[in-house]
């Protein structure tokens, strides 16, 4: 039998050494490498009759291919690509208090009464609490279990006596495995319980769900080896201010990344919005100077946000940039090409803000932003119908953007008929749109008045 072997793990990153040095090499931390056993005598996990190589013509696929889960939650299951596979892993991770959990146990409800079994291992609350928090949100199916434990091994154990096909791991920050040095949360800690959890979906099929928290800097706390290790991450964002609440899939092996899902926190727990663009523009005040509408591509979906700048007075102190919901290094860019077309900012204060705690980073909200910087600069509004969006390059051109018909045939629906975009969208035209097409700059900034 192999003896155990010490082996040292940074407490920062993960990075593990066979040395006690000082200073980790991966992040830089001082002092920050802990000792640990590692038994490399543990037999192979999972090894049977697929651990020799084969042609890739000749692979089972073990029920006649991809199985999803779904919940019957609209938006949960179009950010998760049509719902989850089954043997799958899903993170998902928020700040704490966003409803993380409320989403969790609200879609194990829809999952549950479909008729397979569903289990909710919590670390953090009793069952008792669960429960009570269940009954709030009209949770009551026979086929939910629930398992307060922070011991992996017991829930491992109940999973292959269960065979659930969904499983909750709520969080994996709470959960340890005993065999491992470090206390629960510890990088060592999350990082056996994630790879554990993994290999558990593979081998049972079940679907597991990792919750997890996320640290001041918006990352999901634990080594970053976790986002890796499972096949899909998500993201369940809510600003604090409003009861809108967004959840985005950041990475997907099985369907689009970037796609993005909408729900309102009520009293009786999360709502699904399923027109998000008609939300989004609920409050637009139509003719306020310094906005403009822009429609975006979220994952597959058009969604139409509307974009606020905020042109302050000539300042002989140093001008301020601000921006929220938009890429600030763009927003720079688009002031000093703005100067080069005729719009003076250089002296003045800035602020720019994706309203309805959207995130606009794609370049095709461009064109908007400036538009808005120099409706609220000359204190003149858009028409009300008007909708704008195009990728502005360095030297003032409008360039092109993915996907412009979905665009436009989304600003239709909700009732633009006045749309300014690159001039190549002009083989998008529908009846009764005016679709003016722009090459520059100038050409948009005239065209929008």
């Amino acid at each position: 039998m192999a003896r155990p072997k010490t082996i040292f793990v940074c407490t920062g990153c993960g990075a593990r050494s066979p040395r006690a040095d000082g200073r980790c090499l991966r992040c830089g931390a001082w002092d920050s490498l802990a000792p640990q056993v590692e038994d490399t005598g543990r037999g192979r996990v999972g090894v049977d009759d697929q651990s020799q190589p084969m042609p890739i013509g000749e692979v089972p696929l073990g029920g006649g291919g991809e199985v999803r889960v779904t919940s019957g939650i609209g938006e949960f299951d179009r950010v998760l690509g049509g719902g989850m596979v089954a043997g799958s892993a899903v993170l998902l991770g928020g700040d704490p208090g966003v409803g993380k959990s409320t989403l969790v146990l609200m879609a194990c409800e829809r999952y549950a009464q479909r008729g397979p079994a569903v289990l909710y291992a919590t670390g953090e609350e009793s069952a008792a609490q669960v429960r009570l928090r269940a009954e709030r949100l009209g949770v009551t199916s026979p086929s939910l279990y629930v398992l307060a434990q922070t011991d992996f091994l017991v829930i491992e154990e109940a999973v292959l006596k269960l065979r659930p096909a969904v499983l909750i791991l709520d969080s994996v920050q709470t959960l340890h495995v005993p065999s491992v040095d470090g206390i629960p949360g510890s990088v060592s800690q999350v990082r056996e319980v994630a790879h554990r959890a993994v290999l558990l979906a593979k081998r049972s099929g079940t679907a597991v769900v990792l919750v997890g928290h996320v640290t001041k800097s918006g990352d999901i706390a634990g080594p970053k080896l976790l986002e890796h290790l499972v096949d899909t991450v998500l993201h369940f964002e809510g600003d604090g201010r409003t009861s809108l609440r967004i959840l985005r899939s950041v990475k997907n092996r099985f369907g689009p990344a970037g796609e993005l899902g909408m729900f309102e926190m009520v009293e009786d727990g999360l709502v699904e919005v399923p027109d998000a663009s008609a939300r989004l523009l609920a409050e637009r005040v139509a003719d306020a100077p310094g906005t403009a509408v822009v429609a975006c591509i979220e994952g597959s979906r058009p969604l139409l946000a509307e974009v606020q700048a905020l042109v302050g007075r000539p300042t002989a102190a140093i001008p301020g940039r601000t921006c929220v919901g938009v890429d600030r290094t763009r927003v720079l860019m688009l002031v000093a090409v703005l100067e080069k077309a005729g719009v003076p900012l250089y002296d003045r204060d800035v602020f720019v803000n994706a309203a309805g705690g959207v995130r606009l980073f794609e370049p095709a909200a461009d064109l908007a932003i400036a538009v808005a910087l120099s409706s609220s600069l000359h204190d003149r509004a858009l028409r009300s119908d008007t909708l704008v969006f195009g990728e502005v390059g360095l030297v003032g051109e409008v360039r092109a953007v993915a996907h412009p018909g979905q665009r436009v045939r989304e600003a239709v629906r909700h009732g633009f008929r006045r749309i300014v975009a690159p001039a190549s969208v002009a083989r998008d035209a529908v009846p009764g749109v005016t679709l003016i097409g722009v090459r520059t700059l100038r050409e948009a900034l005239e065209a929008c008045g």
